[in-house]
């Protein structure tokens, strides 16, 4: 594809979240599994559902404007979901291996937040005011779950630091 206009790009970076969401929806069942806190476990089937229906905005957007939401290999996720499945096969204290999943998916909400924020921005410069709305809405819950993490990391790393 041939970066043009900022359309085009909006296009390209569209499609490059939404196959790192595809891409999430196969590493986040791994991760509640090897999760050993309840409460990390059902965090990760939470952002599940949420990334789902991400996955629908993302494609009513596609829909919108009309092209394929296909096409795009998203190498940054590959790479964060790599270093997560590294930390699933380690072996380890199990508050040890929650406080490493736990910097994992902050890694990926902090890419995420980039790509919605920039995404929305992208949006609102094309007058793309329905976009912008779903971006937004996106943009609060990475924001929101990358919050509950922090919460949850409180705890758990100090469990971590107890079990050296």
């Amino acid at each position: 594809m041939s970066l043009d206009s900022l359309e085009d790009l909006f296009v390209e970076e569209l499609r490059d979240i939404y196959n790192a969401e595809n891409q999430l929806t196969k590493a986040l069942p791994k991760m509640a599994k090897a999760a050993a806190s309840e409460e990390l476990r059902m965090g990760f089937e939470e952002h599940l559902k949420e990334t789902e229906k991400q996955i629908e905005r993302l494609e009513q957007i596609f829909e919108e404007l009309e092209v394929a939401p296909k096409g795009k290999k998203c190498k940054a996720m590959q790479g964060l979901i790599e270093e997560g499945s590294e930390i699933i096969g380690e072996d380890g204290e199990d508050a040890v291996k929650d406080a490493a999943l736990i910097a994992a998916a902050q890694k990926v909400e902090h890419y995420e937040i980039a790509a919605y924020g920039t995404l929305r921005t992208y949006a609102e410069l094309l007058e793309m005011e329905d976009a912008a709305e779903l971006l937004q809405q996106t943009l609060d819950e990475e924001a929101a779950t990358d919050k509950k993490l922090t919460e949850l990391a409180q705890n758990i790393n100090t469990e971590a630091d107890t079990a050296s």
